[in-house]
C-alpha cells in the first residue's frame, strides 16, 4: 500500500512539474485576436491611430467634380489614401493632380431597383462607395474609413484623433444626425448624414462590403445613401455611435451663431457651406473657407473651441472661438447662456412643422442690432517662439449705446499654445480658461487661453 501510495505521488508531481515547463516555455507570448478579414494592427499608446491609418471615400459626380474639387483640395494632401467616386470621368482631367484623390469610376448599379418617387437613384450609387472603396484592396495598414460629399469639408487630422478614442478592431459605425430636428426626425436620430461624413472602423466595413449588395434589395424605397448604408450597419447589428463635431449643416443664412458656439468636441466636419452665407464677412465661400484653414493648420485641434471669460475691470463677458471669431458682450452673462447657439441662421425649410426646432440647445437674437455682443472676426495668425497669436478685428457696427470702452476696442489679440489632446482628454474634455490681460491702448484687448486650474470655476465676477 505504501509503494502504490509513492508511486502516485511521484506521478503527480511528474505531471505538475510537465505543466509549469509546458506554460513557461510553450504559451505563446500573443492570444491570437479574431480575423475580420485584414491586416489591422493592436491599437497601443506607442501605435496610436493617427491620418495614415485612414482612407477616405468622397462621392462626386463627373458634373460636379470640376466645381467642387476647390473644397477637397483645402484638406486633403498627396499623402492620404482614398479615392472620389464618380458616375463617369470629367473631361480634361489631370491624372497626376496629387492636390487632390484619385478618380475611381463607380460600379454599374442598373440592377438594383430605386422606388422613392421623385428621388434619384445615385444614391444606390453612392451608399455603394462603402463596398467598393474597401474592394480596391490596395490600401495597407487601414483602421478607418471615412466618407463625405465632395462639398464636405473634413479636418483629417481631428478626425484621426478623435477615431483613436476607438478600438478599430472592434465594430464602429461613427457619425452624427442633423442640426435639423425635422430631419433627424424623418430619418432618425440613429442614422449618420452623410453629407456631414461618417467613419467606418475596418473591421466592421470588411464584413459590410460583403453583405452590402444583398441588404441593399431590401431598400429601393428609401431616399438617400446615408439611409441605405445605416440599414445595412443596423441589420449587422452595430448602433451610431455619436460625435458631435460632424456637421451637416442642414440650416440657412449666416451660421455664425452655430460656429461661435461649438459643441466641447473637436472639429470634424463642415457641409452645405455653398447654401449658406460666406462665413466671413465680405469674403467669397471659398475664400472664407480658406481663410479659416489657416488657423486650423497651425493649430487643428484648437479650431472653433469655445472659451469663455469675464473681464472685471468693465463687467464684460468675452466668447472666443478660436480661429474665427471673439463676441463681447457689454455686459456680464451666465455661462450656460453663453454656450447656447445663438440663432443668427434660418430653418433649412421654413414651411416644415418642426421649422425653427433644433437638435442642440439655441437662444433667440435680439431684435436691436445695438443689444446684441459685438463680433471680431478672425484676421491673421501666426505661429512663433511665444506661442500662437491670433488677431480679431471689429465687425463694423455703430451703436450709439455702447460703452466707450466698447467702442474704442478695435481689434483682440489672442496668445495661445498649440492643443495637442491626449486620449484621456478626449474622452474627458474639460474647457479651457481665458485671461483678459492689461493693455496699454484702448483699441487692443489681449487675451490668453490656458489650462483651467483644478478647482477653477468660469464665472462672472
Amino acid at each position: 500500500m505504501k509503494s502504490l501510495l509513492q508511486t502516485i505521488l511521484i506521478s503527480f508531481c511528474s505531471i505538475s512539474l510537465f505543466i509549469l515547463i509546458s506554460i513557461l516555455f510553450f504559451t505563446p507570448s500573443k492570444i491570437p485576436t479574431l480575423d475580420t478579414g485584414s491586416s489591422l494592427q493592436q491599437t497601443t499608446h506607442s501605435d496610436p491611430t493617427d491620418v495614415n491609418h485612414l482612407v477616405f471615400g468622397i462621392a462626386s459626380t463627373g458634373n460636379s467634380w470640376a466645381n467642387r474639387k476647390k473644397y477637397v483640395k483645402l484638406w486633403w494632401n498627396k499623402k492620404m489614401k482614398g479615392c472620389v467616386f464618380v458616375d463617369n470621368l470629367p473631361a480634361q482631367e489631370n491624372d497626376n493632380d496629387d492636390s487632390v484623390p484619385p478618380l475611381c469610376v463607380s460600379e454599374d448599379t442598373s440592377k438594383f431597383h430605386y422606388t422613392y418617387n421623385g428621388g434619384l437613384r445615385s444614391a444606390i450609387r453612392v451608399a455603394r462607395v462603402v463596398k467598393e472603396i474597401v474592394g480596391l484592396n490596395n490600401h495597407s495598414n487601414v483602421r478607418w474609413y471615412v466618407f463625405g460629399d465632395d462639398d464636405t469639408i473634413l479636418f483629417p487630422e481631428n478626425l484621426a484623433k478623435t477615431l483613436s478614442k476607438y478600438d478599430h478592431r472592434l465594430w464602429y459605425y461613427v457619425g452624427a444626425y442633423s442640426e435639423n430636428y425635422e430631419g433627424s426626425y424623418v430619418f432618425g436620430f440613429g442614422m449618420a448624414f452623410g453629407g456631414g461624413g461618417f467613419a467606418i472602423s475596418a473591421s466592421l466595413a470588411n464584413v459590410l462590403s460583403r453583405v452590402f449588395d444583398s441588404c441593399i434589395e431590401r431598400y429601393s424605397h428609401l431616399y438617400g445613401s446615408d439611409a441605405r448604408v445605416f440599414s445595412c450597419i443596423a441589420e449587422l447589428g452595430v448602433g451610431l455611435t455619436y460625435e458631435p463635431g460632424f456637421h451637416q449643416v442642414d440650416l440657412s443664412g449666416n451660421i455664425f451663431g452655430l460656429l461661435a458656439a461649438h459643441p466641447l468636441s473637436l472639429m470634424l466636419s463642415l457641409h452645405h457651406l455653398d447654401l449658406v452665407e460666406p462665413i466671413f464677412p465680405q469674403m467669397t465661400v471659398s475664400k472664407s473657407v480658406q481663410h479659416l484653414f489657416e488657423a486650423a493648420n497651425i493649430d487643428s485641434h484648437r479650431i472653433l473651441q469655445q472659451t469663455v471669460c469675464y473681464d472685471k475691470h468693465f463687467s464684460r463677458t468675452i466668447s472666443l472661438s478660436w480661429g474665427y471669431a471673439v463676441q463681447v458682450f457689454q455686459n456680464n452673462e451666465l455661462l450656460p447662456e453663453v454656450l447656447r447657439v445663438r440663432e443668427t441662421f434660418k430653418p433649412w425649410r421654413e414651411n416644415l412643422p418642426f421649422a425653427g426646432v433644433y437638435t442642440f440647445s439655441t437662444t433667440k437674437i435680439q431684435e436691436d442690432l445695438c443689444e446684441r455682443p459685438t463680433i471680431f472676426y478672425l484676421d491673421n495668425v501666426s505661429s512663433g517662439k511665444d506661442g500662437i497669436i491670433s488677431n480679431y478685428t471689429k465687425s463694423f457696427r455703430d451703436c450709439s449705446n455702447n460703452k466707450t470702452s466698447l467702442k474704442n476696442l478695435e481689434v483682440i489679440k489672442v496668445v495661445t499654445k498649440k492643443l495637442d489632446l491626449d486620449i484621456k482628454q478626449l474622452q474627458a474634455p474639460r474647457r479651457q480658461c481665458c485671461d483678459v490681460l492689461q493693455s496699454n491702448s484702448s483699441q487692443l484687448m489681449e487675451i490668453a487661453i490656458r489650462e483651467c486650474r483644478y478647482e477653477e470655476l468660469i464665472y462672472m465676477h
